[in-house]
């Protein structure tokens, strides 16, 4: 059996510029070429497609994320392929992969078996450079924060409030907590200062929701970096930052496009996590797709309680986007995973520990259904063992729900093995839908974060200690109570306890610390005990990857 990569090496693909021609109509001068088979379309051809009807729009979520796997990226692809296979006009829209994960535990995140997005070590490593370009305008508002107080600070900058990080795209514990500016009077202040992972990021939440240059420039001037004495907001703006910053990121503002293994057209741009950002794609990619297309399928980063609440009450409700139809994606192996059996016994046919593990899967259906009024199927990512009695036992469970299960069969078969997913998507797009946020604008700060707890992870109630509460109060008489809230929080369960399996109950999400992203136009609620700096694993999917003699790379995924 070949490997994903192996896959990928031998798949014949279309120059880009001229599918991109042929696909949607794209034309050549309007895209920016990066190699053969990788392109930017142009910003103002963008702009000229403002009074074009939109498409419909299709989000691909999961149950909670487990070490047996689930395979959302993979579906994501293979219902594009398999939309396009029946003869409607589909592009999907992917996050790009992070560093963090293609070198840590994850491993890369184009797709899988035959259900993948090319050139796949392109897109797993270095792709167009969109992630420097965040990395670099993070860090020069990090270096111009020391050298304006290195040269007086006119500014007032508390010391012990300065609030902006500096990032890279590779998982370092070590660069969590750290002293800077030590080495003499030359080197600056020394003070306590930290490091986040690239994808968490206020300048990659501001990349992925800005709609122009101008907006990406207005929402990086208003990025609060810090505080005076007296608790005042110091901005970018400030600084006279934004404009160096928007030099970095104009060019990869531009939105990427790649192709399936099948030949279709695939946007890959952007890439928030979210667990501890909002883990979608970039608006403007997103809203070109529906542009060109009659269909857009695009993913929200982990289960549906993180990426798709997310997408729901951060990205449409900034953007204005109003999903059609919604498919959470599960495998076999990951419900008895949730039901209590352990990953190494989970290819074993296994009912009972099934049954137990569908309250996992039950709670995610109705967050969509009725926290959210969207219509949803369940597409079970197939594998080979798994058995007609567990498959027969999940569609009965599910057809209580009023819920579709569709056993797709993309992996293997591409977009041929999805049709029959991509016709029931095709007909939940038709039906009636009262699409809703979980709170409204107005609610406050803590009322929203309760609403996200209570309704949609099942906790009983939410806590902070004096310090969180007195920074929530300050951030509301600041004005910035009309934000949504971004929850960081671990992915593998609705608890705040990554050990949880199921659908745990009653329990306490506990926030530990609160950070505006006021560019990016949220607040981010840090629960329980996620890093934004993550670390990597015993054995990291780095020790695998290596370039042969022919300089051909292998053991990426």
């Amino acid at each position: 059996m070949l490997s994903d990569i192996e896959i990928a090496q031998k798949a014949v693909k279309k120059p880009i510029i001229q599918l991109a021609q042929q696909s949607a109509g794209i034309p050549e001068d309007q895209l920016e070429p990066y190699g053969r088979f990788k392109a930017k379309i142009s910003l103002d051809y963008i702009n000229t497609l403002a009074d074009r009807p939109n498409g419909k729009l299709i989000l691909v979520t999961a149950i909670s994320p487990t070490p047996a796997g689930e395979g959302k990226t993979t579906t994501t692809v293979g219902l594009g392929d398999g939309l396009n296979h029946i003869g409607k006009r589909s592009i999907i829209c992917l996050r790009e992969p992070s560093l963090g994960p293609v070198f840590g535990m994850k491993g890369g995140a184009a797709g899988g078996g035959m259900a993948q997005v090319v050139p796949m070590e392109d897109i797993n490593l270095h792709f167009t450079g969109d992630f420097n370009a965040i990395a670099l305008a993070n860090n020069l508002l990090a270096a111009l924060i020391d050298n304006h107080i290195h040269h007086g600070n006119s500014l007032g900058f508390d010391l012990r409030r300065i609030t902006w990080r500096r990032v890279m795209d590779i998982n370092d514990r070590a660069l969590r907590d750290m002293v800077v500016g030590l080495g003499g009077p030359a080197n600056g202040y020394p003070r306590q200062d930290h490091f986040d992972i690239v994808v968490a990021s206020e300048v990659m939440a501001i990349f992925c929701l800005a709609t122009s240059i101008a907006d990406l420039k207005h929402r990086l001037s208003k990025i609060v970096v810090g505080y005076t004495v007296d608790k005042t907001p110091i901005l970018a703006s400030d600084l006279k930052a934004q404009g160096a910053m928007t030099a970095l990121l104009k060019d990869a503002l531009a939105p990427n496009v790649v192709q399936t293994l099948e030949n279709n057209l695939a946007f890959v741009h952007g890439g928030p996590f979210a667990n501890i950002a909002h883990g979608c794609n970039s608006v403007l990619a997103t809203t070109t797709a529906l542009k060109l297309a009659d269909y857009v399928v695009t993913e929200a980063g982990f289960g549906a309680d993180l990426g798709a609440e997310k997408f729901f009450d951060i990205k449409c409700r900034k953007s204005g986007l109003r999903p059609s139809a919604v498919v959470i994606v599960a495998t076999l192996r990951a419900l008895k995973y949730h039901g209590g059996v352990e990953v190494k016994d989970t290819p074993k046919e296994n009912l009972v520990a099934l049954e137990a593990g569908l309250v996992n899967l039950k709670r995610h259906v109705n967050n969509i259904k009725n926290n959210f009024g969207l219509p949803c199927v369940v597409a079970i990512n197939h594998r080979t063992e798994d058995t007609d009695a567990e498959v027969e036992q999940l569609k009965a469970s599910l057809a209580a729900e009023g819920v579709n299960v569709v056993l797709a069969r993309h992996w293997a078969e591409g977009g041929a093995g999805a049709a029959e997913l991509a016709r029931v998507v095709v007909d939940l797009c038709e039906q009636p839908s009262e699409f809703k946020f979980l709170y409204q604008d107005n609610d406050s700060l803590w009322d929203k974060v309760h609403a996200i707890a209570t309704k949609t992870y099942g906790a009983a109630d939410i806590s902070a200690d004096k310090k969180v509460r007195a920074q929530i109060e300050q951030l509301e008489q600041n004005g910035y109570g009309q934000l949504p809230v971004c929850i960081a929080k671990t992915q593998y369960s609705f608890s705040t306890d990554a050990t949880l399996r199921g659908a745990p109950s009653g329990h306490t999400v506990n926030i530990r610390e609160v950070r505006l992203s006021a560019g990016a136009e949220f607040v981010v609620m840090v629960c329980g005990d996620i890093m934004t700096m993550p670390g990597l694993p015993v054995t990291p999917a780095a020790n695998a990857i290596d370039v042969d003699d022919s300089g051909r790379i292998i053991g990426l995924f």
